[in-house]
């Protein structure tokens, strides 16, 4: 499958899916790096560990998703970046793939549907 070399952080602020999330992809043999909360921790995660993947909600407490989404794709290596949303307005889409997220998953959603979009990001079938 390949999966080893996929290391993951996911930011969002909701603790029950981050757990959910985080579980799923260790499952999985994903290296998850982190969770966590708040999208200034997330960033310095990022900064500090170079994840191949970011899970990143759009709400969090300090700051939105869609803000630091473009921060995170200045990181070099690039994350591909995957946001998970309750908020999926075709707006809200539009303009989180046109920030240049590699994908969009909306809450809730099912385990298959995680792991496509992931599998899309990195070029990978899971």
């Amino acid at each position: 499958m390949g999966t080893k070399k996929i290391s993951c952080i996911i930011i969002d602020d909701d603790a029950i899916i981050r757990n959910l999330m985080g579980a799923l992809l260790r499952q999985l043999a994903f290296e998850v790096i982190g969770e966590v909360g708040h999208a200034h921790e997330g960033l310095k995660m990022c900064m500090d560990h170079t994840p191949t993947v970011v899970l990143l909600d759009i709400h969090l407490p300090e700051s939105d998703g869609l803000e630091l989404l473009p921060q995170l794709l200045k990181l070099t290596p690039q994350p591909k970046v995957i946001m998970v949303s309750g908020e999926a307005t075709g707006e809200r889409v539009r303009e989180a793939l046109s920030l240049g997220a590699s994908g969009f998953v909306v809450k809730p959603f099912t385990p298959a549907r995680l792991l496509d979009a992931i599998g899309k990001a990195v070029g990978v079938k899971l």
